[in-house]
């Protein structure tokens, strides 16, 4: 088996076990109130870090066999597999606009992997890796400082655009982080042996502190976006900034010449034409609800809520909380039928159905 086999097929495990911590982090988000501390104490967010984690292991094995133009584009098949296992485990069927997106991305894929030319140096010098850390620091501290300005202006009226915004800009630092980190990871396998000691040890701390930031912020970024837009977001910019690097910084290149990179450029086009269309299809379900579905949220008579949910006391806690119950039943990531009582927790009404 070629090397580049072996780094697809890595890359493919990776992905499913991506999607599935996405998909357990988005359950999180959307039933628990914000705390840092609360999450250590949960099993299912224990859960979705050992899968990304088991991702990111495959992850790094798949880089230490193919160059970063190969195995960062293949990410995006985290979005591509969280949409069908989401129905599966949700018992709903992925639509036919979804189908059509899965199809884009895969046919973007397999026009850059037939592609892929040669693998380039395989490690930054010191002075590429000063110029990727600080440009990748700057950025993400300008993404975060961003997310927190917005964060200020929503206070206590979750949702909306301004919401959607953090939500971007978060998935947006996510992905950077993730990809820088994939970069460095990538320079560690090929050059450890030759690199001095104290080199290596300052990119493995770097390469942590940028996959930890990608981790919190990744998490973050699903509490006001859902799981379709933050997760497309982080998925997409991960292999952008990861493939700008191989090709400035590692002297990575398509076959073909100019026209290959044309070609590559028009196949990462049409990828990102399939990503754009799930989660297109994605947000037209979330603002698409069954009659009597947002009232979930708050069922009459329970502490904490109004006698009636859909009364005019009813006020925009319960009513967010009834929204972004919806959209995780849409999204196939919760069952629907069952609910569990609406309960006060941080002055906003909770409910989630219980798997």
């Amino acid at each position: 088996m070629s090397a580049l086999t072996m780094a697809v097929l890595l890359s493919l495990v990776s992905a499913v076990s991506y999607a599935l911590a996405a998909i357990v982090q988005e359950k999180i988000a959307s039933s628990t109130e914000p705390s840092r501390w609360r999450l250590l104490r949960s099993g299912m967010w224990w859960t979705a870090a050992a899968l990304q984690g088991a991702g990111a292991l495959l992850h790094v094995a798949a880089l230490a066999q193919g160059p970063l133009t190969v195995v960062q584009p293949l990410g995006v098949l985290t979005l591509v597999l969280a949409a069908p296992l989401a129905a599966l485990l949700g018992r709903r069927p992925v639509t036919p606009s979804a189908w059509r997106g899965i199809v884009l991305v895969s046919a973007g894929l397999a026009g850059i992997l037939l592609l892929t030319g040669d693998t380039g140096v395989g490690s930054l010098d010191r002075g590429g890796q000063f110029l990727l850390a600080g440009c990748v620091l700057g950025l993400v501290a300008l993404l975060a400082g961003a997310a927190a300005a917005v964060r200020r202006t929503v206070h206590g009226r979750p949702g909306g655009r301004l919401g959607a915004l953090r939500s971007t800009a978060l998935a947006l630092a996510a992905g950077v982080a993730y990809g820088a980190a994939s970069v460095f990871v990538k320079s560690l396998a090929e050059g450890w042996a030759s690199a001095p000691l104290a080199v290596s040890v300052a990119l493995a701390g770097l390469t942590v502190v940028l996959a930890a930031t990608g981790l919190a912020s990744s998490q973050a970024s699903y509490r006001d976006g859902g799981l379709a837009t933050p997760l497309a977001t982080a998925t997409v910019a991960n292999p952008v900034v990861a493939a700008a690097a191989g090709i400035l910084l590692l002297e990575e290149s398509f076959r073909y010449g100019a026209t290959g990179t044309v070609l590559a450029l028009a196949a990462g086009a049409l990828t990102t034409w399939g990503l754009v269309v799930l989660t297109s299809d994605s947000a037209r379900q979330a603002r698409t609800e069954e009659p009597g579905q947002s009232r979930r949220a708050a069922r009459p008579g329970a502490a904490g809520t109004p006698d009636r949910a859909d009364g005019p006391d009813r006020g925009p806690a319960a009513e967010s909380a009834a929204l972004r119950t919806s959209e995780a039943e849409v999204l196939g990531v919760v069952p629907g039928p069952r609910t569990s009582p609406a309960h006060p927790a941080g002055g906003r009404a909770v409910s989630l159905s219980a798997r």
